[in-house]
C-alpha cells in the first residue's frame, strides 16, 4: 500500500508545473476559482495574496502556464521597460514588486506604464503579493489608483489537512514510501508552509539516499534536529 492509499484526503487537485498537483482546499479554493474562470475575468487584472508559503506563487505559475504569460518581477522591472519585457505578448503575471514600489519610482513608473500596456493590448495581468494592492505603498496616484480598483483574492495559510496532504504528495512524487507514523510525528514539527514541507522532504530524501535507511521516525528526527526545528515540540 502506498503512502496515498494509506492517507486518503477529500481534496481536490489539478495539474500544475512540472508534474505537481495544485491541491485544493478552503484556504485557497476561491483564489483558484478565479484563475480557473480566467479569461472570463470581469476586468483585464486580478490580484492575489497572502502569507508567504500559502501557494501564491505556485498558483501563479498554473495561471502562467495555462496563459502563455509573460513572468516579470521587480528585477524585471528594475533592468527592463515594459515594451521589452512584453515583446508582442499581452499577458502578464508579476509577482513581489510591493516592498520596491514604495522606495524605488522607476519600478513604479515602469509598472504603470506595463499596465497601460496590457490594457491597450486587451490582455490580461495577474498580480500578487503579501497584501493586497489597495495596501500597496506607491508614490504614483495613477498607479494607486489602478491598484487600489483592482479585483484581489486572498489565498490565507494552509491548514493542517492541506500540509499533510501536500506532505504525502511530495514523498509519493519521489516513489518514497512513508507510514502514518512518520506522517503523525512530522506534522506537529513542521511549519504551515509549502516551502517548508518542499524543503524538510528534499532533506528526508537526501538523508536517507545518504545512509541508505528507510525514512522512520528516527531518521526524521535526525533531520529535523540538523534543521533545529526539533525543539519545537515536545514528544
Amino acid at each position: 500500500m502506498t503512502a496515498s492509499q494509506q492517507l486518503t484526503l477529500d481534496l481536490g487537485h489539478r495539474p500544475a508545473l512540472e508534474r505537481e498537483d495544485f491541491l485544493v482546499a478552503p484556504s485557497n479554493e476561491v483564489a483558484v476559482a478565479w484563475i480557473d474562470r480566467w479569461p472570463d475575468w470581469p476586468s483585464q487584472a486580478l490580484a492575489i495574496f497572502g502569507p508567504a508559503g500559502c501557494g501564491k506563487t505556485h498558483l501563479c505559475q498554473v495561471w502562467r502556464r495555462a496563459s502563455e504569460a509573460v513572468e516579470i518581477d521587480a528585477a524585471g522591472l528594475r533592468q527592463s521597460e515594459p515594451p521589452a519585457l512584453l515583446g508582442e505578448r499581452q499577458v502578464c503575471v508579476v509577482e513581489d514588486v510591493a516592498d520596491a514600489l514604495e522606495h524605488e519610482p522607476q519600478v513604479a513608473e515602469r509598472l504603470l506604464h506595463l499596465y497601460n500596456m496590457i490594457h491597450e493590448r486587451g490582455g490580461f495581468l495577474l498580480l500578487s503579493d503579501r497584501k493586497p494592492p489597495a495596501r500597496w505603498a506607491c508614490p504614483l496616484a495613477d498607479l494607486r489608483s489602478r491598484l487600489s480598483g483592482m479585483q484581489a483574492v486572498a489565498l490565507s495559510e494552509p491548514d493542517e489537512l492541506l500540509v499533510q496532504a501536500v506532505l504525502v504528495k511530495l514523498f509519493a512524487d519521489r516513489q518514497l514510501s512513508l507510514t502514518p507514523e512518520v506522517v503523525r510525528f512530522l506534522m506537529p514539527r513542521i511549519e504551515r508552509s509549502f516551502d517548508t514541507v518542499r524543503q524538510i522532504v528534499a532533506a528526508i530524501d537526501a538523508r536517507a539516499l545518504e545512509a541508505k535507511r528507510e525514512i522512520t521516525v528516527p531518521l526524521v528526527r535526525l533531520v529535523l534536529s540538523d534543521q533545529g526545528a526539533e525543539e519545537t515540540v515536545n514528544d
